[in-house]
């Protein structure tokens, strides 16, 4: 292979890094390590679609306002593209590249036959108003009628989505389907076709994968102490499931800030307190930290489960947790990865890591197409084999190729949908 073959990628964003600058750095590394075909290469590198739409909405007060939406379909190699909406203020097309990509890695290392997409909304929506994103949510569904399906392309919730923009995109598809489609779209409700257990689904993969990794250590749980980044879904349901597996959590945090207690914090406490306060601002759990301060604090296993870029080569030779477990999607710039990996820190990645959501959803679609639904032990019992499944895959190609946990999860992604790819050709 030439060494040409593989470039840095040039990062579209000013600063030290961003997702798909990460993302692509570890894909080109992990290519070369497994010896990828470069033909391979350039088709795995690229989206197989993108697509740029213009969403007019009439506002409330009468303004026309025209938005702009995305929809990435990265491959679908092993079966339809799957893959969450965000709507927020500075999403952009590379971003959304950057996470579709992500997806096909994670649905290949979950086993589940899914290719990786993403979508969103270029909006505020803590400006707008119900009836506004209603709308505005509508447009974009009918504007990529012939992108979504059950068989083609299928949703999920995102940042600033959730279950009720999911229900509208199931219905305006249904109303121009003419028939109810349920298995279009994940994150549902209950009532409309939702599957239990999806809530907690993200939290208790990291819960699972952080548990499997103390195992190939020869650490008990009871032993170890925890700070989690991020206080959301995600952060908060991690923290209480870790500590029902005896884990000290001596900090958490969220945009307000952070709270350190080497004695352990109460984490029920602390759910009840943000469900009645919104956040965690002044909060009596322990002494006042800042996020940045947490990621450095004296702890066995950080769980950075907030936004992407907070360990970066800035702050990395920084950390003291010996175990890194991703609940959010790309917290590990590629610039820290040499300083963690010097540091003998194991690396959980988001694309194993945070795999649970994407294997409740693939459980939500079955069920959906069955019209038949299981129970929650059912799923969180299906969520736990496919999650340490997966973890056993990505520690063995870890092993083989004697490299870190994050590229052996490329190599055995790239080697399952680049196998897949040489079995079904290349049409045309």
């Amino acid at each position: 292979m030439s060494p040409d073959t593989y470039k840095e990628p040039a990062p579209y964003h000013k600063g030290e890094a961003n997702p798909f600058e990460s993302m692509l750095i570890r894909f080109d590394k992990a290519c070369k390590m497994y010896n990828l075909d470069p033909g391979l290469y350039n088709y795995l590198k690229q989206p197989v679609k993108q697509v740029i739409i213009s969403i007019p909405v009439h506002m409330d007060d009468g303004r026309l306002e025209v938005f702009e939406g995305y929809r990435v379909i990265h491959d679908n190699i092993l079966g339809p593209s799957k893959g969450g909406i965000r709507y927020a203020p500075d999403v952009d097309i590379e971003e959304v590249k950057a996470l579709a990509s992500w997806m096909s890695w994670k649905c290949a290392i979950a086993n589940i036959p899914f290719g990786g997409a993403k979508g969103g909304v270029k909006c505020d929506p803590s400006k707008m108003s119900q009836s506004e994103l209603e709308k505005l949510t509508r447009r974009y569904t009918s504007s990529l009628l012939e992108v979504f399906g059950p068989d083609t392309d299928i949703p999920a919730p995102d940042m600033n989505t959730n279950e009720q923009v999911m229900a509208w995109i199931m219905d305006t598809y249904s109303m121009h389907a003419r028939k109810t489609v349920t298995g279009v779209v994940t994150g549902k409700p209950l009532i409309i076709g939702g599957s239990r257990g999806r809530t907690e689904a993200t939290g208790r993969g990291v819960m699972i994968a952080t548990m499997a990794a103390l195992e190939k250590k020869g650490v008990k749980p009871e032993e170890t102490t925890c700070a989690v980044q991020g206080f959301g879904n995600v952060g908060s349901v991690s923290a209480k499931l870790l500590a029902e597996k005896g884990v000290k959590i001596v900090a958490v945090s969220d945009v307000s800030g952070g709270y350190y207690n080497k004695e352990g914090i109460d984490i029920p406490k602390a759910i009840e307190y943000v469900k009645k306060n919104g956040s965690l601002k002044n909060a009596k759990i322990g002494n006042k930290i800042t996020n940045e301060e947490l990621l450095e604090c004296d702890c066995y296993i950080l769980v950075p489960a907030a936004k992407e870029d907070q360990i970066t080569g800035s702050n990395a030779s920084r950390i003291k947790a010996r175990l890194i477990v991703e609940g959010a999607n790309g917290p590990t710039a590629a610039s820290a990865d040499k300083f963690l990996e010097r540091k003998g820190i194991m690396v959980i990645p988001d694309i194993l890591a945070n795999s649970g959501g994407v294997i409740v959803s693939y459980f939500e679609w079955v069920q959906d197409r069955l019209g038949y639904f299981w129970d929650e032990p059912d799923v969180n019992n299906r969520l736990m084999r496919m999650m340490n499944e997966a973890f056993e895959n990505v520690y063995k190609s870890a092993m083989q190729y004697e490299t870190t946990m994050r590229l052996g999860a490329y190599i055995y992604a790239i080697d399952k949908v680049s196998k897949v790819l040489k079995l079904r050709g290349i049409y045309g």
